[in-house]
């Protein structure tokens, strides 16, 4: 049906724009990272964006050999947009051995105050996490449980990427230069670059990318951006993430005060 001249659009046919605009930077983000994407995986990709608001851009979601897997972080963000209740883990001392540093947590979800909760169990010890990440085992267990038990909680039919053995190798269909940037600003384990996440975070919201550069080196607390460690700058994006989708008007703000004074003249 065709619009009336100076009929405003609905509250949900504004819903319907923003989600179809967030669909497709999130495919466009992706195709720029792993190249054309099959059917399958562009299908998937569509219904895991409008279903459950799971970005790219935020890492929530990574393509890994072909197949989907969802990120401890964009399980908590997940949780955190559905209002989750709590989130209570327990070590099962039991069946643990500390000597060989063998772990296994339990996790239950509680959607709501009157929820029974979602129960999820993890186990890591050294045979099942990547050698980068001996020593970490307990952690690895306790996230791996907490996942289990928002995937169930949520009706997530992805395996994580924290439950895998190790993050298995990226089909890469072109030849790149490997060699990554000393601020940590590269490619890592299929995650997009930082660059690239922030420019697509000032396309997408029409940010002033001088503005974000001076918030971003305020954030980080260093003279300016590419002073900044890469855990730095990933929290500031995921930050900046947060602040356009839940408070744009803020935001905007918040930016124009890093705006240079105007020089006065005589």
């Amino acid at each position: 049906m065709k619009q009336r001249p100076g009929h405003t659009k609905t509250p949900a046919a504004r819903t319907f724009g923003q989600k179809h605009g967030f669909l497709k930077a999130n495919v466009k983000l992706a195709r720029s990272l792993w190249g054309e994407l099959s059917t399958t995986a562009h299908e998937r990709l569509k219904a895991l964006v409008l279903e459950y608001g799971f970005s790219i851009v935020a890492g929530d979601i990574q393509l890994l050999n072909s197949s989907w897997y969802v990120t401890h972080a964009g399980l908590l963000r997940l949780s955190s947009r559905r209002k989750c209740a709590g989130i209570r883990t327990s070590l099962l001392a039991s069946v643990c051995e500390r000597d060989a540093n063998s772990w296994v947590f339990k996790a239950i979800v509680y959607k709501s105050h009157k929820s029974k909760g979602f129960s999820g169990y993890g186990d890591a010890d050294p045979s099942n996490v990547s050698p980068s990440m001996h020593g970490a085992e307990m952690r690895i267990a306790e996230t791996r449980a907490v996942n289990r038990a928002l995937r169930k909680a949520y009706g997530i039919g992805l395996c994580s990427v924290e439950e895998l053995d190790w993050s298995p190798k990226q089909h890469d269909p072109a030849p790149r230069n490997h060699t990554v940037p000393s601020n940590g600003n590269g490619h890592s384990n299929g995650q997009p670059r930082l660059r690239d996440q922030l420019c697509l975070l000032i396309r997408q919201y029409n940010l002033d990318p001088n503005l974000v550069k001076a918030y971003a080196a305020h954030f980080c607390g260093t003279e300016t951006l590419k002073d900044a460690s890469r855990d730095l700058v990933q929290s500031f994006v995921s930050h900046l993430a947060a602040s356009a989708k839940e408070d744009l008007d803020g935001l905007l703000c918040k930016l124009q005060s890093f705006a240079p004074d105007p020089e006065v003249h005589p």
